[in-house]
């Protein structure tokens, strides 16, 4: 259980730093830019103490799907970014796919 901890922070810090990201500016912003590199390298120690005891497929495919949904939410809180009914759409299949993986995979954890 101490790998969905480990996978929990990654795609927290993934997260910050992706939404950092657009404030960086393409690295021209001082803060936004170290506060995404450094997001970036919590992000990927903790994927990778995460792959120390799940298949590297399904911490992918966890990390990246809730990123997707949660990236999207932060764009829409902190930078107005509006989306339509088929993104959402979309994103509520990649979370049932993320609900699917956890809920009924034996690969989950090993």
């Amino acid at each position: 259980m101490i790998a969905y901890l480990y996978l929990s922070v990654a795609i927290v810090a993934e997260v910050i730093a992706t939404t950092a990201l657009r404030a960086a500016d393409g690295f021209t912003q001082l803060w936004p830019s170290a506060i995404s590199i450094a997001g970036y390298v919590v992000a990927f120690y903790f994927l990778s103490l995460t792959l120390r005891t799940m298949p590297v497929g399904v911490a992918y495919a966890i990390w990246s799907g809730v990123g997707i949904v949660l990236i999207s939410l932060a764009g829409w809180l902190v930078y107005k970014q509006l989306l339509d009914l088929p993104a959402i759409v979309g994103m509520a299949l990649i979370m049932a796919g993320v609900l699917v993986i956890n809920l009924f995979s034996k690969t989950a954890l090993h």
